[in-house]
């Protein structure tokens, strides 16, 4: 089988090129397809020789698309939505990546693949329109919705708090915001199979949840990055309002995953062995 990829420079393009020894993957980066301009990126799909599309590529800089709206609109829903279009014209499964900022982050249950939806912001506005644009499309998909992505490229809570855990004997990390972080590897791991399942069962399109289990909250989440790596740093919970950002982040990130492992036999992601993983990635243990 072969999977043609958008992106290759980002947390889940890395994890996919990873991939490359056991899966054939035609990876075309930012510096082939503009996805600014969706005619580009389109005319890779209309000549490839793959089996399945993977959407690697989206426009992640939650705050500043709070001033972009108009340029992240085009990244995570315009071209998204002309390569779906493109791959359902040749019956190409396609794979697009989501979020959980398309919904509202009420409540403190897991949020079903079917709950409504309800963006707070542009970025989860832009990637809700994506998803609309790629079912739209037609064509045998799968949309995964994933939440705070780590690994060992790029910039990442990780790597933050590891930076930051080094310089200071104390820090404060908002406590009310609780979610599943995601490894990039099994992220990877997940629209592959996701595609691998489409190219035999195109019954399988819809929509999916790949997030980490357990849930946790940020200030949790440092504090298992720090025991991990051995790094003596307090932290001090604090609620949301002590930090305010410029984008409004949802409280409730929690997504259930049931439907992901029943549709491709991918289980929820264990965070604390990919935190482990990715660690041990950087020389960290």
């Amino acid at each position: 089988m072969k999977v043609l990829v958008f992106g290759e420079i980002g947390q889940l393009g890395q994890e996919l090129m990873r991939r490359a020894g056991y899966i054939e993957l035609e990876v075309r980066g930012l510096d082939e397809a503009d996805f600014t301009a969706p005619d580009s990126c389109t005319a890779f799909v209309d000549a490839t020789d793959a089996d399945a599309v993977i959407n690697a590529v989206a426009y992640t800089a939650v705050d500043k698309a709070e001033e972009q709206e108009d340029l992240a609109e085009v990244i995570n829903a315009t071209t998204a939505g002309a390569l779906a279009r493109a791959a359902a014209a040749r019956g190409l499964p396609f794979v697009q990546v989501s979020t959980d900022y398309v919904f509202d982050g009420s409540g403190d249950q897991p949020f079903a693949v079917d709950h409504p939806t309800g963006p707070l912001g542009v970025y989860g506005r832009t990637k809700l329109n994506g998803e609309i644009a790629v079912r739209e499309a037609g064509g045998p998909h799968a949309i995964l919705r994933t939440s705070w992505v780590v690994s060992s490229h790029g910039h990442n809570f990780i790597k933050t708090m590891l930076k930051l855990g080094r310089e200071r004997d104390k820090l404060t990390i908002v406590a009310d915001q609780i979610g599943g972080p995601t490894p990039a590897a099994a992220l990877a791991d997940a629209c592959l199979a996701a595609a691998t399942t489409l190219v035999a069962d195109p019954s399988k399109t819809g929509t999916y949840h790949v997030s980490g289990g357990p849930d946790v909250s940020w200030a949790d989440f440092a504090r298992e990055i720090f025991a991990q790596a051995g790094i003596t740093c307090e932290v001090e919970d604090i609620p949301s309002s002590a930090y305010p950002t410029p984008a409004k982040r949802p409280f409730n990130s929690r997504m259930d995953n049931s439907a992901t492992e029943a549709a491709f036999g991918v289980p929820r992601p264990d965070w604390k062995q990919g935190l482990n993983d990715i660690l041990k990635d950087l020389g960290e243990v």
